[in-house]
């Protein structure tokens, strides 16, 4: 067994033999899944079966925004619904075995369209419908009663967004590494023009295309990276999938929104409306909350690689996007777009 970064494959195999007896049949190997720059995510085979094990990041590590047990419980809980999801195998909350938790789930066959020239191939045809069935697959999983799954207590839903500003901030201070222009004043922003709120639901917490696993039948396979979920107000999931998109346009390349075929922001928004039912009027407020989220969470990844304690490719890149996500927040939360 060759050994990866953040999982050791002998001491992995001798928990998940104990944990689910009979799954493995031979020596294992594994490898760094592309994509994702949070968590890790690894693909390990015995030569017959695959199976994908999540784990936090290596060192600096945000209180609460790396839990491998609600990650494991959310998919656990939706498999029965119509909402997409892997099969979960186990979770080990003992960080003595691999040096964190991690949970196991089965591996499926999906892409995660990311950027235009992977999408591209498929036609402007193809392409508007896996679209629609991102957003289609988010309105059904905004529909699910929590309760219903076992997931009544998976969060607060009172007070939701005040503590969602709050908890970011605290992100914030706790990953600050330079000074980032206007970061403070939209964070003041946030906490003093705050709706009323949408009725809560589940809320995936990072929901965009390439968090979806697409089927070779271009229909949605599974959804992916659970670890922001939690109980909420749905609009935090669409405004932060509209800053996702509008991201796109900063991109060094051009993305998959960009394709030809991809609904425009208009109708991404009409058709999620549509879905659910929800009124949008107030979605300058949860645009810039998704956008001061995002800079948050890519402040500290950025501190991360400043500090040596990344994985992967891309990492240098990451601090340039931080100050363009604020500018584009303030002119949300100020109506100024």
């Amino acid at each position: 067994m060759t050994d990866l970064p953040g999982l050791d494959l002998s001491r992995f195999a001798a928990w998940f033999d104990g944990a689910c007896p009979g799954q493995i049949g031979g020596p294992l190997t594994g490898r760094l899944l592309a994509g994702g720059r949070s968590n890790l995510t690894y693909e390990v085979s015995d030569g017959t079966h695959r199976w994908v094990v999540r784990r936090p990041p290596l060192g600096h590590v945000l209180a609460t925004a790396h839990d491998m047990g609600r990650e494991y419980r959310v998919i656990s809980a939706l498999r029965d619904t119509s909402v997409p999801v892997a099969l979960t195998y186990a979770l080990c909350t003992d960080p003595e075995v691999i040096g964190a938790p991690f949970y196991v789930m089965s591996r499926i066959d999906g892409i995660p369209y990311r950027t235009e020239e992977e999408i591209r191939p498929l036609g402007p045809v193809r392409t508007r419908a896996i679209a629609w069935r991102m957003i289609e697959t988010l309105a059904l999983l905004h529909a699910v009663a929590p309760a219903e799954v076992g997931l009544a207590d998976f969060g607060r839903p009172e007070g939701f967004l005040p503590r969602q500003v709050r908890r970011w901030k605290k992100q914030l201070d706790a990953s600050r590494s330079r000074p980032v222009p206007g970061i403070d004043e939209l964070y003041e922003l946030l906490a003093a023009r705050q709706p009323e709120g949408t009725p809560a639901t589940i809320v995936h917490g990072d929901y965009r295309l390439d968090n979806l696993l697409v089927g070779p039948d271009d229909k949605i396979a599974a959804v992916v990276d659970w670890e922001m979920a939690t109980l909420g107000d749905p609009l935090t999931d669409l405004g932060l999938l509209v800053v996702y998109q509008r991201m796109d346009r900063l991109h060094e390349g051009p993305m998959a929104s960009e394709a030809p075929g991809y609904p425009s922001e208009t109708e991404i928004l009409d058709r999620y409306a549509e879905a659910s039912g929800r009124d949008l009027s107030d979605l300058g407020f949860y645009i810039a909350l998704g956008s001061f989220k995002l800079a948050v969470i890519l402040e500290g990844i950025h501190y991360r690689y400043v500090h040596g304690q990344t994985v992967g490719d891309g990492f240098e890149r990451i601090g340039s996007q931080v100050e363009p996500l604020v500018v584009s927040g303030l002119a949300a939360i100020r109506k100024e777009n």
